[in-house]
């Protein structure tokens, strides 16, 4: 780890404050990214605020939503993502087969437009930086507007997620172990 979370005994009043209004959250507690943050406060409020949004309270329903947290991780080979996410993608209903497929970083075999759509958008966003007319057109006909914005900003969200554990090296907690293969 190239950066630790500040040390509990020693956080400042801001510090603490946001400590406590993340641990007294749905998450329950303050690890990974959100445990970085804290060295700037303000940021780690903010981005938890966009984060509790982006996990709780958008117009994707779980399933879709850990779908496209989980085709963050493997885009972005986030080891503490996928571990994180896993098993909420799995007890929100997606298929252990589609998850392995994730795993493997092959593209699943899908029992859903919506599904197949989700994965699509953000596999192409992240290798394009954009979509193309079709996938656009084709993920508002299937998803509808509300939701592909939803998406997307789930995207934005999970790459900041993503790229805090990549930069400060992030490990996974004590007896875990690395799923997703090498690059």
């Amino acid at each position: 780890m190239r950066l630790a979370p500040p040390d509990p005994d020693t956080l400042t009043p801001d510090q603490r404050r946001v400590h406590d209004l993340i641990a007294s959250g749905p998450r329950g507690q303050v690890r990974g990214p959100l445990a970085i943050w804290l060295h700037r406060p303000r940021l780690a409020e903010t981005a938890q605020a966009l984060g509790a949004y982006c996990r709780y309270g958008t117009t994707l329903d779980p399933r879709l939503s850990e779908l496209a947290i989980l085709c963050m991780a493997v885009v972005w080979r986030s080891e503490f993502e996928w571990w994180a996410h896993k098993p909420i993608a799995l007890k929100a209903g997606l298929a252990p087969d589609t998850v392995e497929a994730l795993r493997r970083g092959e593209t699943p075999a899908f029992s859903s437009d919506e599904e197949e759509v989700v994965h699509a958008v953000v596999t192409t966003l992240a290798a394009e930086r954009r979509l193309p007319d079709a996938l656009y057109s084709r993920a508002e006909a299937v998803l509808g507007t509300d939701r592909l914005v939803d998406l997307v900003g789930l995207c934005g969200y999970y790459t900041l997620i993503s790229m805090t554990l990549n930069v400060f090296e992030v490990p996974l907690p004590e007896g875990a172990s690395p799923e997703l293969p090498p690059r």
